[in-house]
């Protein structure tokens, strides 16, 4: 097959070929030579080459954007210094870099290794190895990042045979290629990185060598087809390519697993791919849409155990209002959950068959044990309805599509089909597949929480670590959670042998605890159970002879009443012998961990047998597909969450992770979908493939499109009713929860305006609008400066900055935003940064309290065009939006009409009122003459003018506080003279209330900050607010520009140590009451106090 002699990696011929790879400037006017992804597809193979050529070409789009970006920054240029005729070296001394890239380095050395003979049948080799030397003289965060290249990363090899001279500045409005003298692209992927013995460094639960000096080799695994390509024009008189390589280029490890989708399709094209039968007609789009509903699958099942899905009956009741319900239990008493339900409608045959009739069947969860964790953990969510059936559904086999509007409880739902599936199918696994490592820590936490054995649950990738717990759940983490439990299990056994006196070492491993449990414990189980028989319920008989009392003393209370009945009693006995038996049980199972002594065994045989619940990302499953059908992965059950951003291709991959059965079927049993395609689709750079080729189209939404049914969540418990009617005329009957008409959060005002949203119009500020330094990288000062003083002014009122986001629709506007939020709040003790800084298609899936949003364009609408933009924009707050932008632009817009015709029925400009504070005791509408109370924000001078001297207010009233503070501790008799310009006074023996965790700032930082500007001073400069330009010059080392892109989250997350408005700073430094007293606010150096300062044009 011709696609097996395909390389996967592509080189300069293809990356700049602009009829292979289109521009992004495609407006769709012409015809293109690219495949499309439709609704149907004539067969399986069909439908993979599709996929196969188009996320070929998407990804090449990606790395031609990813090299440029990075060879520009090293600025290679040519050496004038004498050229070495030596060959090695020629490359190197013709080339030499003026500047540097976070993402690339100069190669020190490359050396081939090892050219493996080619297999049978096959004309490249079957390996090719290389080793490739770095010297990374370079910040150790960077130095960090390079060290944590992880096996299977994809890089890239770079010739680069500059023409230009030493000094030349990069201009990016100009070609690419003739700049930078770009000869050859070659990937390769990484095996590891090679310890002082020149050996690869293995990953696993050992630690990394730590090493000397800056010099670090890796071994990769060359292409073999593009090997071979090369070898062959080599012997044909052509220069050797891998003698030519002078940059080694690494990739972010999320963009970064195209080689592992095309290696997967690949080998799904040359398998017989088995999808299930009930599933394949739909992935090709053809058949009846409903033919994998629960409803139409042969093999439904009318009982199901719904273990904690009701809170009470009253809840069940609700929850299915067009059915009747019976209960098999007349005492109303009994009727608590847990239940199992019948429904005879999914009966084909049998006593009430078809009808619309639900039988309830009340138990009791046996009782686990005396111990207060035996207890086992509830659900306490009152699911609604639509909730119920997307549960329902989820438990039933067949396809389920569950569409959640935001806040509508998606995790929720997903959650507990999974634990009632768990319940009720103990012997099946399920595979939970997420688009992010975030949305899958949420599912997976969230699951924690419920009645799931932490022994079966099982994290894959490395995303683990974000995991808000202690608690390790990789594959390395579970296999010691197992090895520690296992010890934890045998000291118990210990302690029962001691308190049966039974003499000898039984408590040494698995199996000598097993040959215990069967001829010590329930022999004497089994004696106990005949003797309380033929006692005629005696009680005193039940209690004294029980044999396991001793083992139970470390209780604090007595293990039985007898004021309690003999079956209430009894029930205690057996569960005491429930917890014994399981731990002999979970030690049965951790046998095999015992036999096997190397960790990786024991690693894939968690995976293979242990593990019950599964959770990875679509890329890690395409990554380790191959991996995990080769050890024999096995799962029945597979679940979805944010099924509506994952690429077609990257769905269908997770459903077949496993190889047939024995008759050849494929032994998955339901799949369930969960998504929102009313929000934002995959991401596709390239606007031909996006367009087009439909390439942005989930396999979710093209499943809706050809009318599959779906279970459409209809409440949403997220915000305000009011915000959520920015958004809901996007939904079918899109209602709100009891809980957001009803508590006070959601009745009381925000504190310090009159609306808890709005829409406020921004002008151009000195006739500048929108800029773009370079291309795609919009921003508007004006935007920036107006949102930072309106999250100053939120601060000043007692808001935590861990409530307030601010989003923005580009990348440009983002670092705006986040520089002028460091220049303005950064050091200050009173402000601080605020939880996120980032893109509204980067917060999908987010949400906060108070969301300020700046739409940035004042030319076109741009990209905030496509509604399901403006659904996840308008979505993310709970309590309040403000939005900033050209009114007249976007109001203008058909697309956007919905939404900013109910956003322009109040004021465009801001309404403040600042003598509120937070929390606010207002309650919404209540008041409605406030409005001509408060004061109006005309523009974003204005605003800024106000912000600065409400800061002055507010630093003069902390001083006072502070004051007021100083004479409460003065004590007469006990102090000196009270003196304000003194340090604190206060006894020795007086404690200091969270003195080191308030700030934990060290004394000279503090001192610094003391020294530091506090002032909030607008700029009156003619040109510019803050002093702030950004005029991008691939030049300059910028680290704004250098990581424009999205990955770099971590600088605008929310820290906890930052103090708040009013926190109390350290009082044993000096000059408490000066601390902040006139110095300026922390802002650009060409920024002063409000006086006659000198413009940009030499004028007064």
């Amino acid at each position: 097959m011709l696609i097996n002699t395909l390389p996967l990696y592509p080189t300069e011929e293809t990356i700049w070929d602009e009829d292979i790879v289109p521009t992004e400037f495609y407006n769709g006017e012409t015809c293109l030579a690219l495949p499309k992804l439709n609704l149907q597809f004539l067969t399986l193979h069909d439908y993979l080459l599709r996929n196969f050529h188009l996320f070929r070409l998407e990804s090449t789009y990606e790395i031609r954007q990813d090299i440029e970006d990075s060879v520009s920054r090293m600025k290679p240029w040519q050496n004038d210094a004498t050229i070495t005729n030596d060959k090695t070296d020629q490359t190197q001394q013709q080339c030499i870099f003026g500047g540097w890239s976070r993402m690339a380095q100069s190669i020190t050395n490359f050396t081939i290794v090892e050219v493996s003979k080619a297999n049978i049948g096959e004309l490249h080799p079957s390996r090719v190895r290389a080793d490739i030397t770095l010297v990374l003289n370079t910040r150790a965060n960077i130095k960090q990042e390079w060290e944590n290249l992880r096996r299977h990363d994809i890089c890239f090899l770079i010739t680069c045979k500059p023409l230009t001279k030493v000094g030349t500045t990069y201009d990016y409005r100009q070609s690419f290629i003739p700049q930078v003298g770009l000869t050859y692209v070659r990937g390769c992927e990484i095996e590891g990185m090679l310890n002082i013995d020149g050996r690869v460094i293995e990953e696993g639960v050992d630690e990394r060598p730590v090493f000397s000096g800056d010099t670090r080799t890796w071994r990769v695994w060359l292409d073999p087809n593009q090997y071979q390509v090369d070898i062959q024009e080599t012997l044909n008189g052509s220069e050797d390519v891998y003698d030519t390589f002078n940059i080694f280029m690494r990739r972010k490890p999320k963009e970064n697993n195209f080689k592992a989708v095309l290696q997967t399709i690949r080998d799904l094209m040359n398998t017989n791919a088995v999808v299930p039968d009930w599933l394949q007609d739909l992935i090709l789009g053809y058949g009846d849409p409903a033919s994998a509903h629960y409803t139409n699958m042969k093999n439904k099942i009318p009982t199901l155990d719904w273990n904690d899905t009701f809170i009470d009956v009253k809840h069940l009741r609700a929850s299915f209002p067009d059915y009747k319900i019976r209960a098999t239990e007349d005492d109303r008493s009994k009727h608590v959950p847990p239940f199992k339900l019948t429904f005879c409608d999914l009966r084909s045959k049998g006593e009430h068959a078809g009808e619309k009739l639900i039988i309830l069947e009340p138990y009791k969860i046996p009782n686990r044990g005396p111990y207060p964790f035996n207890k086992p953990r509830q659900n306490t969510v009152r699911f609604t309805p639509t909730q119920i059936e997307g549960i329902k559904a989820g438990m039933q086999p067949g396809l389920t599509l569950i569409v959640g509007p935001p806040g509508t409880g998606k995790t929720d739902v997903a959650v507990q089909i999974i634990s009632n599936i768990y319940h009720n199918y103990p012997d099946q696994r399920t595979l939970i597949v997420t688009h992010s490592n975030q949305a899958l820590n949420q599912l997976f936490e969230k699951i924690m929480g419920l009645d799931v054995d932490e022994r079966h649950l099982l994290r894959l990738g490395h995303g683990e670590e974000e995991l808000e717990t202690d608690k390790d759940f990789s594959r390395y983490g579970r296999v010691n959670y197992i090895l520690k439990k296992r010890l934890e299990l045998l000291e118990k056994v210990e302690r029962l042998q001691k308190s049966l006196q039974v003499p000898g070492d039984l408590s040494y491993t698995c199996e000598t605890a097993a040959h215990f449990y069967m001829y010590n414990v329930l022999s004497r189980w089994e004696e106990y159970l005949s003797k309380i028989n033929q006692s005629n319920n005696n009680l005193d008989i039940l209690i004294n002879l029980f044999p396991f009392k001793e083992f139970f003393s470390d209780l604090n209370y007595n293990l039985f009443d007898n004021k309690q009945t003999f079956e209430n009693n009894l029930e205690i006995a057996q569960g005491c012998f429930r917890y014994i038996q399981q731990i002999f049980t979970q030690l049965e199972e951790f046998r095999s961990f015992e036999l096997m002594r190397n960790g990786s065994d024991r690693a894939k045989y968690l995976l293979v047998r242990e593990a019950k619940i599964i959770a990875m990302t679509c890329t890690h499953a395409a990554l380790k597909r191959h991996d995990l059908v080769q050890c024999g992965f096995k799962y029945d059950n597979i679940l979805m969450e944010e099924a509506a951003q994952i690429l077609e291709i990257e769905t269908f991959i997770p459903l077949l992770l496993q190889t047939s059965d024995q008759q050849g079927r494929n032994r998955l049993k339901r799949c369930i979908m969960i998504g929102d395609h009313h929000q934002l689709p995959p991401v596709i750079k390239n606007m031909a493939f996006q367009k087009y080729s439909n390439m942005e189209q989930a396999l979710f939404t093209r499943l809706v499109r050809l009318g599959v049914p779906t279970v459409d969540l209809d409440a949403q418990g997220r915000a305000r009713a009011s915000l959520c009617s920015l958004y809901n005329w996007r939904y079918k009957n899109l209602g709100n929860l009891e809980h957001v008409l009803q508590q006070k959060e959601f009745k009381t005002t925000n504190a310090g305006f009159v609306y808890d949203y709005q829409l406020i119009n921004v002008e151009n500020f000195n006739d500048i609008g929108e800029s773009e330094p370079i291309p795609y990288f919009y921003q508007n000062l004006a935007e920036a400066e107006y949102i930072v003083a309106v999250y100053m002014y939120m601060r000043l009122l007692g808001y935590p900055a861990q409530k307030i986001s601010i989003l923005t629709t580009y990348n440009g506007q983002k670092f705006l935003i986040r520089d002028v939020l460091n220049k303005r709040c950064g050091k200050n003790p009173l402000l601080g940064l605020p939880m996120k800084v980032t893109t509204v298609d980067k917060y999908q899936g987010q949400q906060n309290d108070y969301i300020l949003l700046s739409l940035v364009r004042t030319k076109a609408v741009g990209h905030l065009r496509d509604v399901r933009r403006l659904v996840v924009a308008m979505s993310r707050a709970r309590l309040g939006l403000y939005i900033f932008g050209q009114v007249n632009l976007f109001e203008s817009c058909f697309e956007l009409t919905p939404a900013f015709n109910i956003l322009t029925k109040r004021p465009i400009k801001l309404y403040l009122l600042p003598n509120e504070t937070y929390p606010s005791m207002r309650e919404e509408k209540r008041d409605q003459s406030i409005v001509h109370q408060a004061t109006v924000m005309e523009n974003m001078p204005q605003m800024a003018d106000f912000v600065y001297k409400f800061y002055n207010q507010k630093l003069i009233a902390y001083q006072e506080q502070k004051r007021q503070e100083e004479l409460s501790r003065y004590d007469p008799e006990r102090d000196l003279p009270y003196d304000p310009l003194q340090p604190s006074i206060r006894a020795p023996d007086e404690r200091i209330i969270n003195e080191n965790s308030i700030d934990n700032l060290s004394n000279e930082q503090i001192i610094n900050e003391k020294n530091s500007s506090t002032e909030y001073i607008p700029s009156r400069q003619q040109h510019q607010v803050s002093g702030t330009t950004f005029r991008h010059d691939p030049n300059i080392e910028s680290s704004t520009i250098e990581n424009r892109d999205d990955d770099d989250d971590d600088e605008d997350v929310y820290d906890p140590n930052k103090p708040t408005l009013f926190q109390k700073i350290q009082p044993q430094i000096s000059n408490t009451t000066e601390q902040i007293q006139s110095t300026p606010m922390n802002v650009p150096s060409d920024t002063t106090a409000p006086k006659k300062i000198q413009s940009d044009d030499g004028k007064f």
